[in-house]
Order: C-alpha cells, then structure tokens, then sequence
C-alpha cells in the first residue's frame, strides 16, 4: 500500500489525539486515501475550525484543499476505515463498514471535547463492496447545508469542517462532479459498530467498545452498579431527545438504519433526508424507502426498534444472568415511549409560547396538528406565523393562508389565546422566546435542489453559499429574503430525495 506524503508544515494546524486508533486492530482497517487529480477547496468553515482549536488561515488554500482531499496526510493523522453492521430496512447485513469514508483522526477542542475528523468520498475501502469509495457534488452539498442548518437550530448533530471539489467524475447514473466532504462527530460509532462484533460472537470485542463509548460519552455510567445498562439508558434518552427535537422541526431522515444510528445521539448520515413542507405525519421523500418505514410520524418507532438492537448486543455484559439481563434491558426500552413524548410535548409548548404545564396542552397540541395535516398547511410557516401573532403583530390573514380552509384554525385559534393568556410573560417577551423555537429559513427541498443545480451545472456555487448564510441564522429576520421562507410552488416541489451512493 502507498503511503501519502506527509503534509510539508513545520507544525500541523489539526493537533490530533486518537484513541479509536488504539482499538484492537479488528475494529478498523489502517489505509490512506486514494488521491484526486485537482483539489478544490469550495467551503472550509471558519467557525468550526476555531471551535475545535485549528486556525483556519493556518495553511493556504490549496494546501488544506490537499490535505482535505486526502492527496497528503495532516501531521498525526492516522486514516482509518471503521467496520461495522447494520440493519437496513428491517434485514441485517453483516458486514458494512466505512466504504467511501475514513477516519483522520481525533481532536480535543478547547473545552475539552473530543470530536472525530473523517473525509467522506476519500476512496475505496475493504468494505466498499464493489463501490467507488467517492461522493458525488451533490450529495455533498445537501449533507453541508442539511447538517449546519441542524446545528443551528440547536440539533446534534454532525457538522460539515470542509468541502472539496476533486476535479474527477464519478459515475452513478451519469458523469457527475465529485466531492471530499470533511466531516465532524462527537464519534462515528454506530448501533451498528456493536452488532458487528456481536454477530461474530466477539464478546471481547463488544466489552472494549461498551467500555470506549461510556469513557468518551457517558463517563457518568462508570459509577453505576450496571455500567453497560447505564449505557444503554443514557444512550435512549440522547436518541429521545435528538428524534424529539427532529420532529419539531419537521426533519425526516429518511434512512434510520441501525448503521447510521450514532450512539452518541448525533444526527448521522444526511442521506435522502428532508424537511417537510406540508404537514402530514405519513410523509417520506426518499426514493428507497417504498413502504414507508422511515415515515415522519415513525421514526420514534425506528429509533426505539433500533435501541432494541443495540440491547440485544450488550446483554451478556449487563447480567451473567439472560433472563435477568433481558428484563433490565427491556425496562429501558418499555420506557422509550414515554421519553420521547416528554421531550416533544416540551418542546411543542416552547414552539407555542407556554412555559407553565396544563393537562390540556397536549389536547391543544394535537388539535393544531389534525387542522395542519386536514387543511394542508405549512409546517414551518404555521408556527413562525404564530410566533409573529402572539409578539402582536398584524399577521392574522397571513396564518390563516396557511390553510386550505380557515374556518377549522378560526376555532382552535381562541383556545390558543386563551391559553398563552394565562401565561405570565406579556406578548413581546412571548412572542421572542417563540421566534427562538420556530425558525423562519429551513433547507427546504427545493433550495436545496436549486443550489446542488448550480454547483454541479455550471459550477456556481453562490446559490449554495447564500442559502448556507441563511440556514445557519434559522431564527432571524433577513429582510428582502423573505422568498426563502416560502414553500416551492407547484412546478419546484421535490417529490423524492436520494441517496448519495
């Protein structure tokens, strides 16, 4: 194997510190990226360097656009392919693992958090089955703008370092652009990671990776009588919260196979996600999803399925005992439910002004919903709208368009009132706090279209550049962007969404 020229710097602007490398050698495989022919940098977010203690204006341009191609290597990085399994729509495989990704390394940032760096695109792997190992542009773009727009709403999730343009074609249904897309993680473990191991019986395996994930996630389960069920309950109440806070933005994965399921509670994997215009629970946009599995309204259902995988996994270190282990384990997931209903009735109360707890929130809740979903309205633009009316703006009519028929929404609206009447703040403090739980700008499906379009027909990536500025300040008033705000018409909706591979 050929070995990547070390980056030419007297000292390096990533200072990494790797300990997943430190594995047993059956956790990964040690290979360097395959070269590109003629780099490109097109993105390298300057935040999130300093975020994480690397000066972005550290190297020139073309040098981070080689080093995050994967033509030379970062002082102290030690690529590696990660393996894995996974479910993938209810069947699992037993071997996936890192086919068109790998693993740079890790660094500390400056407040102590450790967070993984890994080139998505870098080339072929031992577990590319027969693939490419590239990403194409677009694909690239989405994951770019999907996962700093998710950041900005205040989602874990993973966050987009880098975007590089390779100068080569890669071939899915046609010639396309490629694409190195510089990804960072809390971890890039997966539910996944585990059944790898504990599909082949490696039970030692399975005890070094539990004991990893509590040591750089969840250091408080160390103190627990059961550490490993510990694990478990802290890793279904992050999946809790994180699917919780998707769905009150209308997010849909699309694609919630355990394999991009992180344990660390990060959104993973922007494949053929989206977010919805139109409100109705059955909504899916991903061209592989044909009986719905991923749904909206059933990704609570999956993550909880998915949980159950992960405790099949862990149950021989949770109690020597099966029957024993079985039922702590299944406590954990019984519970799931009420998790997650808690973390989204929280939430829907922030989206709708109310800091105090009635028993006919939920009610009222639900109600809006059921006129959303029969009259057809505007996820996002119901709730900003309301947010503008409840800060005593003149905007009636304006909610009310949302809807195809009014007449359902002019009965629950008094109920609202009455409700945020009882409320103990005034109206602009009110109205305020609802702007900061209900974004005005999302990557909606069809900008997100229209950028990728740009990028990849002519090379134009000022549409990408200006829906980013916007997605990521989700929460502020832009004036004379207001078009951006706006559900596509009908000759712009994006029907189905793919993905990248």
């Amino acid at each position: 194997m050929s070995i990547a020229p070390v980056l030419e710097s007297m000292t390096s602007p990533v200072a990494f510190d790797n300990r997943y490398a430190r594995l047993p050698e059956r956790f990964f495989v040690r290979m360097n990226p395959t070269p590109v022919a003629s780099p490109r940098l097109r993105a390298l977010n300057a935040g999130l360097c300093r975020e994480l203690g690397i000066d972005p204006d550290a190297l020139p341009e073309q040098e981070w656009a080689q080093a995050l191609a994967g033509n030379t290597l970062l002082p102290g990085a030690e690529p590696i392919a990660m393996a894995y399994a996974g479910h993938q729509f209810g069947h699992f495989v037993p071997q996936l693992g890192d086919g068109r990704a790998l693993l740079l390394g890790e660094v500390v940032d400056p407040t102590g958090a450790r967070r993984d760096i890994q080139l998505k695109g870098s080339g072929p792997t031992p577990f590319s089955r027969m693939g490419d190992g590239r990403a194409a542009l677009g694909p690239v773009l989405r994951e770019y703008l999907l996962s700093e727009a998710m950041h900005a709403m205040g989602i874990p999730t993973t966050r987009a370092l880098a975007m590089v343009t390779t100068g080569e074609a890669v071939y899915r249904e046609e010639p396309l652009p490629g694409a190195v897309l510089t990804r960072v993680a809390r971890s890039h473990i997966r539910v996944g990671t585990f059944q790898y191991f504990a599909a082949r019986g490696d039970h030692a395996a399975v005890r070094s990776l539990a004991d990893h994930v509590i040591e750089r996630h969840y250091p408080e389960a160390q103190g627990a009588s059961s550490p490993y069920l510990a694990l478990l309950e802290s890793a279904a109440e992050r999946q809790a919260e994180l699917v919780a806070r998707w769905m009150l933005v209308g997010f849909i994965h699309g694609v919630m196979n355990t394999d991009n399921m992180a344990v660390s509670g990060e959104t993973i994997d922007y494949g053929p996600c989206a977010f919805m215009d139109t409100y109705h629970p059955g909504t899916v946009f991903s061209s592989i999803d044909q009986r719905g599995r991923y749904a909206f309204a059933n990704q609570p259902e999956i993550a909880q399925w998915n949980l159950a995988r992960l405790a099949e996994t862990l149950l021989p270190l949770i109690d020597d005992d099966a029957s024993r282990a079985i039922d702590r384990a299944t406590q954990i997931l019984e519970a799931f439910p009420a998790r997650i209903s808690t973390h989204w009735l929280a939430g829907m109360r922030s989206k709708l002004g109310l800091q105090t707890e009635e028993d006919s929130d939920l009610e009222l809740v639900r109600e809006l919903l059921d006129v959303m979903r029969k009259q057809e309205a505007d996820f996002t633009l119901t709730f900003r709208h309301l947010s503008d009316l409840a800060a005593g703006a003149e905007v009636h009519t304006r909610v009310r368009s949302l809807f195809n028929h009014a007449q359902p929404f002019d009965v629950w609206l008094p109920c609202w009132q009455a409700r945020v009447a009882r409320e103990p703040d005034g109206a602009a403090e009110r109205g305020a706090r609802m702007r900061r739980a209900n974004p005005a700008y999302i990557p909606r499906n069809h900008r997100v279209e229209q950028a990728i379009v740009a990028a990849v027909t002519e090379a134009d990536f000022g549409p990408f550049e200006h829906l980013l500025g916007l997605v990521t300040q989700p929460f502020d008033e832009h004036p004379g962007e207001e078009a951006f705000m706006l559900p596509a018409r009908p000759e712009e909706r994006v029907h189905q969404t793919f993905c990248g591979t």
